[in-house]
């Protein structure tokens, strides 16, 4: 058959994975506003909250690998969260190249409100738990599959 012949189909926005994931990634972001706006959070900072809830005093190159984000994304965001009193960055002792990033008290308090949103947000998603739970993984898969040295 000659490509004149049979017309080639171009999947839609709609049949991409990408735009799944992306418009998935803004639908989420939305969910989450309300519960974030009343603690004066942005998904963004929740996100980074979470991660030193896990793991406070961490050097702002571990924040990063771990919030798989460039450095330029997240010092804005550590500073935003600076400026409001939840976390605070400190020079490191023995190299003051290097910057921590501590939760301060305030931040630590916001701590007790993450189990309620996330059951709101579960429950939001229509979802069973076991079910976001493969998700979670079929995601992360595709994620680490995408980041691998080969998909360069």
């Amino acid at each position: 058959m000659s490509p004149q012949s049979e017309p080639s189909h171009q999947p839609g926005v709609h049949d991409l994975i990408c735009f799944a994931l992306y418009s998935a990634n803004n639908a989420m972001n939305r969910a989450y506003k309300p519960h974030l706006a009343p603690l004066g959070l942005t998904y963004p900072q929740y996100i980074t909250l979470t991660a030193l809830w896990e793991k406070d005093g961490v050097p702002v190159g571990d924040l990063c690998s771990r919030l798989m984000v460039e450095t330029s994304t997240l010092t804005p965001l550590i500073k935003r969260l600076e400026k409001s009193g939840h976390v605070e960055r400190r020079r490191g002792n023995k190299d003051e190249r290097q910057v921590f990033v501590h939760l301060t008290p305030s931040g630590q308090k916001l701590r007790r409100h993450a189990p309620e949103i996330t059951r709101c947000i579960i429950a939001d998603t229509g979802t069973a738990t076991a079910r976001l739970e493969q998700l979670v993984t079929e995601i992360a898969e595709i994620r680490d599959n995408l980041q691998a040295p080969s998909a360069a």
